[in-house]
């Protein structure tokens, strides 16, 4: 076992769930809600758009990843093909991102936990996850992916279930059909908030899906990369609009948009329509899964993205350290200690504080996809320069670049309009300037 290599122990079928894993959470199950509010049934155009916007994007990224498959993803691709400081923007806001991320999915399985075991201090609950998750990611990184795969699989089987379940009494509704899907237009139409509800919408949106770039983080250590992130790309991103738009029908053909998730989560709504006296503690045991999920993927992407700053001079070389199993011991070890605190931090603080920080977070899932997007601008600049003919190449270069951009310039107005996501804006920018002083630093 080389000691500067990491080991090539993902699958086909852990590369499509660790995506999946990642963009299928709390943002389907739970902030679903937030988007059926804005939108009502159009709900599953917004997710039809952002789900296309999203698939473009990915397609980009895994561009460049079959044609380098190295750790780090983007970073690297941003240092290489644009520049040092483009390089050093993307892996450490990404890093922050998913820092943040963790610390709510931590926050949240302290809060699942608490429904079964009420008496169960909340620090407990977070301690146990993050030293079963770190030793989980400190053993191999098949170990990590094999995990990963169930506990994406379990979040999948709900959506599937679901699905299959509010299907069956649409189908057998005793009006005909069209009249069985008549709750798409009443109480105000397909866009009873106007166009301009659904659009808003897209924000919130945004942050569901974030998370699927994970796919091009895993490319250092996919097997035969070449065929399986090809593959995994175009399956796990048709598979989620399935999700979720599908799972956006089924829930505005059975009930008033108006209704959905007024008093308990769209799922418990499904799983009570269909008799299951267990809905609530069914659905608790997803959204668990579904957390502890996020969290297991987060503090791999984070580990494996300070090895790729450390890779190229981004990070303190004491990132580059692996274990004689391969995986970045002190990446993992260091991202897991600083989510513990995170999570501390936030049970301290009020829950406005919490709520502006995960607007913060859709804010640097901007800057990522952005950076994705330009990096891949550059990347194909190269290669027409070079002579270079990629093996898997994105949809409509370079007019789909540009819809992206667009599409994310887009996303800041509409954050900058909505008062809860408007601090997130105004932070943007100081946080590039943080990140570019420390660049600075960092060349002095």
């Amino acid at each position: 076992m080389s000691e500067d290599k990491m080991q090539r122990g993902l699958k086909n079928r852990h590369l499509q769930m660790i995506a999946l894993g990642t963009a299928v959470g709390t943002g389907l199950f739970y902030g679903s809600t937030t988007t059926i509010a804005l939108a009502g049934p159009a709900v599953s155009l917004s997710y039809l758009i952002g789900g296309i916007i999203i698939f473009f994007i990915v397609r980009m990224l895994g561009e460049m990843s079959v044609e380098e498959p190295v750790s780090g993803s983007f970073s690297y691709y941003a240092a290489k093909y644009w520049g040092e400081f483009p390089g050093f923007l993307a892996g450490w806001n990404y890093w922050f991102l998913f820092i943040l991320v963790s610390m709510a999915e931590l926050s949240a399985v302290s809060i699942y936990l608490e429904y079964w075991f009420p008496d169960l201090p909340k620090w407990i609950g977070v301690l146990a996850c993050l030293l079963i998750i770190t030793a989980v990611n400190l053993f191999t990184v098949k170990a990590y992916g094999e995990i990963e795969f169930w506990m994406a699989f379990i979040k999948i089987a709900a959506i599937i279930g679901m699905i299959i379940i509010g299907s069956y009494y649409i189908a057998t509704d005793l009006n005909p059909f069209p009249m069985n899907f008549h709750y798409l237009w009443d109480h105000g139409g397909f866009f009873p908030n106007g166009v301009e509800g659904m659009v808003m919408s897209l924000a919130p949106v945004l942050f569901s899906f974030g998370g699927i770039e994970l796919i091009g983080i895993t490319a250092g250590e996919a097997e035969n990369p070449e065929k399986t992130i090809p593959r995994a790309v175009n399956q796990v991103i048709y598979r989620i609009l399935i999700f979720y738009v599908g799972t956006m029908i089924v829930l505005m053909t059975l009930w008033p948009w108006n209704l959905v998730g007024k008093e308990v989560s769209p799922f418990v709504q499904i799983f009570d329509y269909a008799g299951f006296p267990a809905a609530a503690n069914i659905l608790n045991f997803v959204v668990l899964t579904a957390a502890v999920s996020v969290y297991n993927s987060a503090i791999y992407s984070n580990s494996r993205m300070l090895f790729g700053l450390a890779k190229s001079g981004n990070a303190p070389k004491f990132f580059e350290k692996l274990s004689s199993r391969g995986v970045p011991v002190n990446g993992i070890l260091i991202s897991s200690g600083i989510t513990l605190l995170a999570a501390v931090l936030n049970y301290l603080l009020p829950d406005e504080v919490f709520m502006y920080m995960m607007s913060i977070v859709t804010g640097a899932v901007v800057i990522s996809w952005t950076m994705i997007v330009l990096t891949h601008l550059k990347f194909r600049k190269h290669c027409a320069a070079v002579g270079v003919v990629s093996k898997f190449k994105s949809l409509f270069y370079p007019a789909a670049n540009y819809l992206c951009l667009v599409f994310l310039a887009m996303i800041l107005v509409i954050m900058a309009l909505m008062e809860s996501m408007r601090p997130a804006v105004i932070v943007m920018p100081i946080w590039v300037l943080v990140i570019w002083i420390f660049y600075r630093l960092k060349r002095r």
